[in-house]
C-alpha cells in the first residue's frame, strides 16, 4: 500500500540528473553549463575534463549521472545522446560578517547553486 507512481514529466527519449547545493555562485556555474549545452555527450565530457574551472568536476559528475540514468532507467542509446538542457538555479546564500576598520562590519555572501542537466536521444540523420 504505497503511493501511486508519479507520472513521468519528461518525454520518453529524455533523462535528467540534478546536483543540488553546489558551493559556487549561479553566475559562475552558468558559464560552465553554457559550455556543454547542445553538444553530444562525449564531446561535452571531454570539454569538462580539460576545463580549468574548479566546478567543472561536479558538472562532469552530474552529466555522467544523467547519462547513466538514460542508459539504465530509460534504455536509451548512449552514442545518440546530446545535452538538451543545462540550467542553473539559485539556492541558499550563507551570510558571514568580517570586521573592518573603525568598528564597521563587512558582509560576505557565500552563494549556493542547483544544476539540472537533461540529455535527449536524437537519431543521426545520414
Amino acid at each position: 500500500m504505497g503511493k501511486p507512481a508519479r507520472e513521468r514529466t519528461l518525454p520518453e527519449n529524455e533523462a535528467k540528473a540534478v546536483a543540488r547545493n553546489l558551493r559556487i555562485s549561479p553566475q559562475k556555474l552558468n558559464l560552465v553549463a553554457g559550455l556543454i549545452r547542445g553538444k553530444k555527450v562525449n564531446k561535452a565530457l571531454a570539454d569538462l575534463q580539460f576545463s580549468r574551472k574548479r566546478i567543472s568536476g561536479d558538472v562532469r559528475k552530474t552529466l555522467e549521472s544523467a547519462i547513466a540514468n538514460a542508459e539504465n532507467n530509460h534504455n536509451l542509446d548512449v552514442d545518440d545522446l546530446i545535452v538538451a538542457e543545462a540550467y542553473v538555479g539559485k539556492a541558499l546564500v550563507m551570510k558571514r560578517f568580517s570586521p573592518r576598520a573603525r568598528g564597521r562590519v563587512g558582509r560576505i555572501e557565500k552563494p549556493f547553486s542547483h544544476l539540472t542537466i537533461v540529455v535527449r536521444q536524437v537519431q543521426e540523420s545520414a
